[in-house]
């Protein structure tokens, strides 16, 4: 039986920390613990029943409750792919930084890290061209 959690936002690994060393060692009722990057406020937790996973997660620090309704695996299937989204640049793109200190700059890829899925870019307004490094996420190519 899997349930969800309420927790405090932003906790949600710091909530299942805890669960693990309640429960570490023993056979208790709770089997697995799940917290999906993109529900915040919310965890899976899988177990024998209801009443046992209620009383095991008792003065857990930033659990707010259990949600009675019981999820089925397929609601949350989506939860576990692994969803890389495939951005392709090029050297020599011009691109816009959108995201960091380096916010709504243009700039013009040099170098790209597919391993590491990074890109050493130089702004474009700046008046001495300084390398830098930046996720491949923080960029969104600009038309030519």
């Amino acid at each position: 039986m899997i349930f969800t959690v309420r927790t405090t936002v932003g906790r949600e690994k710091t909530a299942i920390d805890s669960i693990n060393v309640k429960i570490q060692g023993s056979s208790g009722p709770i089997k697995a613990v799940m917290s999906p990057a993109e529900l915040k406020g919310y965890i899976f937790v899988e177990g024998d029943d209801e009443d046992s996973i209620t009383e095991a997660l008792r003065a857990v620090p930033h659990v707010k409750g259990l949600i009675k309704k019981q999820v089925e695996i397929e609601q949350i299937e989506s939860f576990f792919e692994n969803k890389v989204e495939v951005i392709q640049f090029k050297e020599g793109d011009l691109v816009e930084v959108i995201g960091g200190p380096f916010k709504k700059e243009k700039a013009k890829v040099t170098r790209i890290n597919d391993q590491k899925r990074e890109a050493k870019v130089e702004l474009v307004d700046a008046t001495v061209p300084i390398p830098i490094t930046i996720k491949l996420d923080l960029l969104k190519k600009i038309n030519n």
